[in-house]
């Protein structure tokens, strides 16, 4: 059985309040109050403060993030002068194979 979906006013309180979370711990993590990882607890502030509301985005959103993901390839110009291309291009058209 499906759960039931939050209804949209919800969803989008639901939605700010993770996006204010993870801002908010981007901040504390780059301002360097808290630090990444420590002896006493580990990776535990990095997760709490980055991966949870990421997780989070990820469950409530999973259709956006694919459409971001979708929008930074195709903004992505493709590189055929790298030096890689242009052996495997003649490698290709040569006549000594």
């Amino acid at each position: 059985m499906r759960a039931a979906s939050p209804s949209h006013p919800d969803h989008q309180h639901l939605l700010g309040a993770t996006v204010l979370w993870l801002l908010a711990g981007s901040a504390l993590l780059l301002s360097t109050l808290v630090p990444w990882h420590t002896a006493w607890l580990g990776w535990t502030p990095a997760f709490w403060l980055l991966g949870a509301p990421l997780m989070l985005l990820l469950v409530l959103e999973p259709g956006r993030v694919r459409r971001l993901l979708r929008a930074f390839r195709a903004r992505r110009p493709a590189r055929d002068d790298l030096a890689w291309h242009a052996t495997a291009r003649r490698a290709a058209t040569s006549r000594w194979r």
